[in-house]
């Protein structure tokens, strides 16, 4: 009767432990990932973005997903290198397409949208089980709506992946789009001289100063020269132009000129000139940099 007891006991601890392990295991994953792809908060209609995360680039087709919305939420699932859908997505998905009866008015809104390679769209929630992990997705509007779906990595069956190999199993579906760098443009050459090699350590060493030159002999005393006339008030120089809080793109494009290149991010939209980047709000300036 000891001997069972013993046993038994035995065998609670080695379930015990697995089950921790496998937890400690979920979540090691679940934060590796989410540090590389950053979770994205909607709003509560998910009508807009209140913090934007990383924005993935999709690698691979056939991402089936559905308006906001509606109370659709397709599931797509990755398996031995392809996306398909589950059931009742593939059905709904055929009466859309073939259930209208001729001659009907197609939908205002789209039922599905199929994402290609290329597309960009936001994780807003990353969840591990033990068959896999999903991946729910948002995307920016497009034609003024906007779409969802979930996005399963099917974990072969049996077998226990570690996170590095959970991490390019999701990477073989989704890259990270390089967040832009405001400081990436060139440094200017230093004026009165030219940039020397950076050093050990990587500092830009000052330029060296040119030798005083040497003062020739003043010239013979002459009369002194009729003073110049200043210019007339029209060929004076204007003042720089600014760009101020609160002011329409209207009023930036008129004084600046078309921008370089337009950037969206969530509300915001950010004109990029050559020595300015001008971000707006609501049509309106709310940050010059």
């Amino acid at each position: 009767m000891r001997t069972i007891t013993i046993y038994s006991s035995l065998s609670v601890l080695l379930i015990g432990t697995s089950f921790l392990a496998n937890a400690q295991d979920k979540t090691a994953i679940e934060q590796k990932l989410i540090s590389e792809y950053a979770l994205t908060q909607p709003t509560a209609d998910n009508t807009d973005i209140v913090t934007a995360g990383a924005i993935l680039v999709l690698k691979r087709g056939n991402v089936m997903m559905a308006p906001v919305s509606g109370t659709n939420f397709y599931q797509n699932t990755y398996k031995d290198g392809k996306i398909s859908q589950n059931a009742a997505g593939k059905v709904s998905n055929a009466l859309g397409r073939f259930g209208r009866l001729p001659g009907a008015a197609p939908p205002s809104v789209p039922a599905t949208r199929t994402y290609v390679p290329g597309e960009k769209m936001w994780v807003t929630k990353i969840e591990v089980k033990e068959d896999g992990v999903t991946f729910d997705l948002f995307t920016d509007a497009v034609a003024d709506v906007r779409y969802k779906a979930a996005l399963k990595f099917q974990f072969p069956k049996g077998i226990a992946l570690t996170t590095d190999q959970v991490d390019k199993l999701v990477a073989e579906v989704f890259s990270v789009q390089p967040a832009e760098d405001p400081n990436a443009s060139a440094q200017q050459q230093p004026a009165g001289g030219k940039r020397q090699p950076a050093a050990q350590g990587g500092q830009p060493q000052p330029a060296e100063s040119a030798p005083a030159p040497i003062a020739p002999p003043p010239p013979p005393a002459e009369a002194a020269p009729a003073p110049i006339a200043p210019p007339p008030a029209d060929q004076a120089q204007a003042p720089p132009k600014t760009v101020s809080l609160g002011e329409t793109k209207d009023n930036v494009v008129a004084d600046f000129g078309q921008p370089t290149k337009v950037a969206k991010v969530g509300t915001k939209e950010i004109y990029f000139y050559k020595d300015i980047k001008v971000t707006f709000v609501g049509g309106k300036v709310t940050d010059v940099q």
